[in-house]
């Protein structure tokens, strides 16, 4: 059964619904060289960039603001605000930073930005996903001279590069005591991005025009009509009726027939995107949606048992979800990264549903008859997010674990996952790099702010030796002997404890009009900066 919750009132000043105009009206204009419309399926949920480390925000920050480094295509860290790097030592690096680059408001950037945005990023109120993940190894921010930052970490860290491809600098005169709701509400969304902010109204549309300061290559268009469309149907209609230029998420049951409809054109890329199941872990009792068969409330809390957690995982038919549910724009996992990417274990590959098996597993943990269980989901993230939800719970109930389905837009799903509310939960996670690190420390390391860990571990799943060979993990400096303990702690806590149960790796499709060429991204954003008219 899927049960779908309606809008309700989310009192989240984080998020606000407010509409602003920071110039001149932006008059809608014809589709054309210096205009691009674009409908995306995720909403932004904050304009602050550090607020919460979540893929449609860091997409749309990407378009405002600038890191030290950037990422390509195939994310792999380039020049950014820096233009070079390297270690000056066994725990500390040097950066020589971009000279000219101004912020949208006309100031300057320096080195002392980068170090007011590091000292910013904890004092971030209520972040749902901290960017401290990518700050926390940071022991030190030397301001050397105006253009030249040395950086120290707490003993040798080959991740820092990487880490720092995802941090959005600020700048210290512009933000220095800034809220979440000022840049809301249009006053602060400020950087040194490649477009400026026009005009913004929440979870529905942006304006964004051409920033003529751009350090970099100038995006093709002058003006970019953002718009938020959840609705898959709608957002596919829109283009194909000529209202959009541009879309992302295109439908998995339509990417087939618009392969061979030459009004389109298609954009593909492989996805670090994984889907996964989490379970209540913080709870040994009275989990809050797990019930006897006859719907009383059970007092002890099953999914504390590896036996039933393993069992729910192989109940699970990944294969006909990626072929039902994902028409095959998906690839079978049990891992945070896919065959061929650094870390992938090759020892836990995707397993087969094996119904006998689970039922024996739930047996032996003293469940024969099984329970109740309500799995919940967003409805409007990721492509068919709702319907994966619902092939998940069908399989559950074959199983014997009676599953009711119950799913809500994501922004009111977020909220609740992130207050510990569900005891099983759909969620998924993409990575902004290929490298298992950045998956296994936000999703499935313990929750430790202080260490910046566990910032999205929203079911609380902990083992303290996964912990301590993740930390040796992102210090060794040697690439295979890292990469090898990667491989251990990843079996460890997926394959022995199965903390979370991975099911797919989504792909990435965009469709646009024929006139237009995209750059897609193996981290999925979708930037206007990456179209541009055909040649």
């Amino acid at each position: 059964m899927v049960r779908a919750i309606g809008m309700a009132a989310i009192g989240m000043a984080a998020i606000g619904m407010a509409v602003f105009c920071l110039a001149a009206p932006v008059a809608a204009a014809p589709a054309g060289a210096q205009t691009l419309r674009m409908a995306v399926g995720a909403q932004v949920t904050a304009l602050d960039p550090h607020y919460h480390n979540l893929g449609p925000n860091n997409a749309f920050a990407a378009m405002l603001f600038s890191t030290l480094l950037e990422t390509d295509a195939e994310g792999r860290p380039g020049p950014g605000l820096a233009v070079a790097w390297r270690p000056v030592g066994e725990d500390a690096w040097e950066f020589r930073l971009r000279p000219g680059v101004v912020f949208h408001n006309g100031a300057k950037f320096t080195a002392d930005d980068f170090a007011f945005t590091v000292e910013r990023i904890p004092l971030v109120v209520a972040s749902p996903g901290s960017f401290r993940t990518y700050t926390q190894a940071i022991r030190a921010v030397e301001v050397v001279d105006p253009l030249t930052l040395r950086i120290r970490t707490k003993g040798p860290y080959p991740l820092l590069p990487i880490d720092l491809a995802q941090v959005p600098v600020l700048n210290r005169a512009t933000h220095a005591g800034a809220t979440t709701d000022r840049f809301n509400s249009g006053e602060l969304a400020i950087g040194t991005g490649p477009f400026r902010l026009a005009s913004y109204r929440a979870g529905e549309r942006a304006e964004l025009l051409r920033n003529a300061s751009y350090w970099g290559t100038a995006p093709a268009w002058q003006h970019v009509q953002f718009r938020m469309v959840a609705n898959t149907p709608a957002r596919l209609t829109a283009l194909l009726a000529g209202d959009v230029d541009f879309i992302d998420q295109v439908p998995t049951a339509d990417v087939e027939r618009l392969r061979g409809n030459a009004a389109i054109r298609l954009s593909e890329a492989a996805s670090l995107r994984f889907v996964y199941v989490a379970f209540d872990h913080a709870r040994r009792e009275n989990s809050p949606f797990i019930t006897t068969l006859d719907g009383r409330p059970m007092k002890a809390n099953p999914l504390q048992d590896v036996r039933v957690r393993r069992a729910l995982s192989l109940a699970i038919d990944r294969d006909a979800i990626v072929a039902q549910v994902m028409e095959g724009v998906a690839l079978p996992i049990n891992q945070v990264v896919p065959p061929g990417v650094y870390g992938y274990a090759p020892a836990l590959a995707a397993p087969r549903a094996d119904l006998p098996a689970a039922r024996r597993l739930l047996a032996e943990a003293g469940y024969p008859r099984g329970f109740g269980i309500t799995l919940h989901g967003s409805s409007d993230r990721y492509p068919n997010d709702a319907r994966i939800a619902q092939a998940v719970g069908q399989m559950w109930t074959r199983l014997g674990v009676r599953t009711d389905v119950a799913v809500t837009p994501f922004a009111i799903y977020v909220q609740r996952a992130t207050r510990q509310e569900y005891s099983a939960f759909l969620a998924s996670w993409g990575s902004g790099s290929a490298d298992p690190t950045s998956a296994l420390r936000s999703v499935v390391a313990s929750f430790d702010p202080a260490r910046g860990l566990g910032s999205v571990n929203r079911g609380r799943y902990s083992n303290p030796a996964f912990d301590a060979g993740l930390i040796t993990a992102m210090h060794e400096m040697d690439p295979a002997r890292r990469e090898a303990m990667l491989r251990d702690i990843t079996v460890l806590a997926i394959g022995t404890d199965v903390g979370i149960v991975p099911l797919h790796m989504q792909k990435n499709v965009w469709a646009m009009r024929p006139g237009l060429v995209h750059a897609g991204r193996i981290d999925e954003a979708t930037r206007a900066q990456d179209v541009r008219p055909a040649r």
